[in-house]
């Protein structure tokens, strides 16, 4: 999508400043996000969680003149709502409405976010929400859950280490005071950048950047960042949970970002493994295809939470520090050892042996086109351009395709070699009888793969190495917690 963007910069003070990221269009729709660079890492240690309440006190809460209800009674007419998402360095607040309701939504948009009413009933009701949601949803969801373990373990000791909604523990001792100050000193215009798309006039950005004004100059200074440990040795952890089957997310940190040179290379690299929901990926074809696993097998070089529900990532969510991950499930628990070789196995050779010229032309060319899928809504879009800010890489879109356009299969292969791995990592698994699959995972015995159906001799020739495949893991080495106890 064509577009003219503007970076408009304010400074206020010396303390202050709000960015702006202005799509005009013609659209009848106007789009709005609104993202403050803070997140979970602003934390305090003892209290995680509380960026993630602040912000579902104001998506989700009356303001000083309307209760909740009234509010979500005003929205139901327009069919618009307020949405929000809360990660380690970026909390987002979105939504879009029809250009003949701009006045009204954005006056309530407004107040949500600038005028909020801090209520005591909105207070618990988000708060046992948030505690429900971990509770009931993440300990229920053995994909989301595996994937927030390793994340967890991998930036232990780090201000990434805990997961941005929080433990239920924290969430029940914070309290609207708590909430308050979090929003007093986080909710700044040093951490604001205005996002808008769409047929919106002209002087209604200059409406918006004056009410936005208001907010305070930053306080303090912004936490202080710190890459994740390195690995030495693999790792693992068992989430024993009640679950029919066996789920596994398995990686490790790589230095790799959006401004990173070698992004474009490896977004090619993990695509051609495993593009998240598609079955082109070799992880995909070598394990349900041809062996019938599991039900999915990706790889990803970027945090992408909620892929459950979803088949694109969601924008803003940038971060200073990403991973390599792959996430294989469900698997039946007798073929769990099988399938985790399977997949080290093939990483292992995928390191070693890299891209074909065709794979690579075919990859790269599939990349390129999904660009255009990533930012098919004037939301999407808006929300990429505003990480082309936090990046320092700005027209994101055009500029990755450029970057893709200049790759070569040599530049691919390189990168895989410096990057990725087969070993030195951490790797998850939500299974019953967490003890159980802790004594096989720590055995180098065989675990031969039995068949329902006759399989090609290729496949049997090459499963009688898998099953032999070392995980490199002892009992001392692998650890199981019970599901009640995790986030707790």
């Amino acid at each position: 999508m064509k577009f003219a963007a503007t970076l408009l910069l304010l400074a206020s003070s010396a303390f202050a400043q709000m960015q702006v990221m202005a799509i005009p269009g013609k659209s009848p729709l106007v789009t709005f996000r609104i993202v403050f660079t803070t997140g979970s890492v602003a934390d305090p240690a003892d209290k995680p969680g509380l960026a993630y309440l602040t912000a579902a006190m104001l998506a989700s809460s009356g303001t000083k003149d309307m209760t909740y209800r009234q509010i979500t009674d005003a929205l139901f007419p327009m069919a618009a709502s307020v949405g929000y998402t809360v990660d380690k360095e970026m909390c987002a607040f979105y939504g879009s409405t029809h250009v003949d309701n701009l006045a009204a939504y954005y006056k309530l948009l407004r107040a949500m976010l600038l005028e909020p009413g801090w209520r005591e009933d909105d207070f618990k009701r988000v708060k046992d929400d948030a505690v429900n949601g971990l509770r009931v949803g993440l300990r229920s969801n053995d994909e989301e859950l595996g994937k927030e373990v390793l994340y967890q373990n991998l930036y232990a000791g780090t201000p990434y280490e805990h997961f941005a909604g929080g433990t239920v523990s924290s969430l029940q001792a914070l309290t609207l005071d708590d909430v308050r100050g979090f929003y007093k000193s986080q909710y700044t215009q040093s951490h604001l950048i205005l996002g808008i798309s769409g047929g919106y006039p002209a002087e209604f950005l200059e409406e918006m950047k004056k009410d936005f004004g208001a907010l305070p100059a930053a306080k303090g200074f912004p936490p202080r960042l710190q890459p994740p440990a390195a690995i030495e040795a693999n790792r693992a952890v068992i989430v024993d949970k009640d679950t029919r089957s066996v789920a596994y997310s398995l990686g490790f940190p790589i230095p790799v970002t959006r401004q990173n040179p070698d992004y474009a290379a490896l977004l090619v690299a993990s695509s051609y493994l495993g593009q998240h929901r598609m079955s082109g990926g070799v992880l995909y074809q070598e394990m349900r295809e041809k062996r019938g696993l599991n039900y999915g097998d990706y790889a990803y070089i970027e945090y992408f939470p909620r892929g459950m529900y979803l088949f694109e990532p969601q924008p803003n969510q940038a971060r200073h520090y990403q991973i390599f991950q792959l996430w294989i499930r469900p698997v039946e628990p007798p073929t769990a050892k099988f399938a985790l070789r399977l997949a080290l196995f093939e990483l292992d050779r995928f390191v070693r042996q890299g891209l074909s010229q065709e794979a690579f032309d075919r990859t790269r060319e599939y990349v390129t086109k999904y660009l255009n899928v990533l930012t098919r809504t004037q939301s999407a879009n808006l929300g990429y351009a505003i990480d082309g800010m936090f990046y320092e890489r700005p027209n994101f879109t055009s500029s990755l395709k450029a970057d893709l356009a200049k790759l070569t299969r040599d530049d691919v292969n390189k990168a895989i070699r410096q990057y990725l791995r087969a070993d030195k990592m951490v790797i998850v698994s939500i299974a019953h009888n967490g003890e159980g699959l802790k004594q096989q995972l720590a055995s180098e015995d065989p675990s031969p793969m039995k068949y329902n159906s006759p399989k090609p001799e290729t496949i049997l020739e090459e499963d009688k190495t898998v099953e032999k495949w070392p995980l490199g893991l002892t009992p001392a080495s692998i650890a199981v917690v019970p599901v009640a106890g995790v986030f707790q």
